[in-house]
């Protein structure tokens, strides 16, 4: 008796109720072209600026999906350099963020190129260059030799919520995704994203990292929708939101006959509520240039230019000068002095908060 979808024959030929997902499917493909006619119409910079941050917070939060936390000024660095955008305060970062922000790039800046065995164990090994995960050895670079199980729980406890498909099935069964992945061509590319999403997931190839290379492969499918890779909204960011109902859905249709409904009406929710979020990433965007023009005459060091940048990009915690100092790599004093100036100038002001160490925002006629 079949247990999982894929214990059925001829598992991967999936249904859905097109009744289900048609108004929903066409308000994604409607709120697509409404983003990129705006991001158009806004300028190079702005567009620049919107593709940037949407690569960088689909790395962080696609990690953050599976509790692994990325420092986020590192990988926006490793993004800016790559893409040769010039931007100020860039990081260095470490040879793990560094691999897996060359795995998106690589999905999203050449999802015209075909999907091949060797690609995905190309992004596996990015994903995990010193062949751990955690303190734990895993075999990196190719499909699994192991049975693979997902659980939770205490030791000696544990609830299996999965059994994936046995390791020597996994050849033929990647050889059929990819060949559907590279050449069918009947299946518009949203949907494709959200079944290919699923179909990986279902297969679980690898030893970890299944879930990162999964939502991979649905940006490069995404990208491949919108004939561009200028990225203006982040899917990941949306799934860590929806993260609980993410897992329920998947758990759920992982034993389904083969309807795939429910799957896809939650991936083009959450993909639709990833646009909307896209709203108030422009509207950041948008302040942030409208600053710097309106200040285009104004003396700013580039201390003051850095810090001002990441109040705009989400300064996390209170604005004090002992972090200014940290940050800048400049003293105290001269942290001081780099406040007041802007203070001065109407761009800072301290915030009625009490406490021992004053606290600044910015001034009133910054972020109109």
């Amino acid at each position: 008796m079949a247990k999982y979808i894929y214990d059925r024959k001829n598992w991967t030929d999936f249904s859905w109720q097109e009744n289900s997902i048609n108004t929903l499917f066409g308000e994604v493909r409607l709120l697509q072209g409404k983003i990129i006619g705006q991001m158009n119409a806004l300028g190079f910079s702005v567009k620049e600026e919107t593709t940037l941050t949407s690569l960088t917070m689909d790395v962080v939060k696609s990690s953050e999906i599976e509790g692994e936390v990325l420092n986020f000024n590192q990988v926006r660095s490793s993004i800016a350099r790559r893409l040769g955008i010039n931007t100020v305060g860039l990081v260095p970062g470490n040879r793990h963020i560094e691999g897996v922000v060359e795995m998106m790039l690589d999905a999203t800046q050449r999802h015209t190129q075909p999907l091949t065995e060797k690609r995905l164990f190309g992004w596996h090994a990015a994903l995990f260059p010193t062949g751990y995960s955690g303190p734990y050895v895993i075999e990196v670079g190719h499909y699994r030799t192991g049975d693979m199980q997902i659980v939770s729980g205490p030791m000696g406890n544990e609830k299996v919520h999965y059994e994936a498909i046995e390791p020597q099935f996994l050849k033929a069964e990647m050889d059929s995704f990819l060949d559907w992945f590279n050449n069918d061509h009947t299946l518009d590319f949203v949907l494709k994203a959200a079944v290919a999403h699923f179909w990986f997931i279902i297969i679980h190839p690898f030893d970890d990292g299944n879930g990162r290379i999964a939502r991979a492969l649905s940006d490069m499918l995404l990208a491949r929708s919108e004939n561009s890779n200028e990225r203006f909204y982040s899917m990941s960011s949306r799934i860590l939101i929806e993260r609980k109902k993410y897992y329920e859905v998947l758990q759920k249709v992982q034993f389904s006959k083969g309807d795939i409904t429910e799957w896809l009406e939650w991936f083009l929710n959450c993909l639709k509520n990833a646009m909307h979020d896209t709203e108030d990433t422009t509207k950041k965007i948008l302040q942030k240039a409208e600053f710097w023009n309106s200040h285009e005459q104004t003396t700013i060091n580039e201390r003051q230019r850095l810090m001002i940048n990441k109040l705009f990009d989400g300064f996390e915690g209170k604005l004090q000068t002992s972090k200014w100092a940290k940050i800048t790599k400049s003293s105290a004093d001269t942290a001081l002095r780099d406040i007041k100036d802007l203070i001065q100038k109407g761009i800072l002001r301290q915030t009625s908060e009490g406490g021992r160490s004053a606290n600044y925002e910015f001034g009133t006629d910054s972020r109109d």
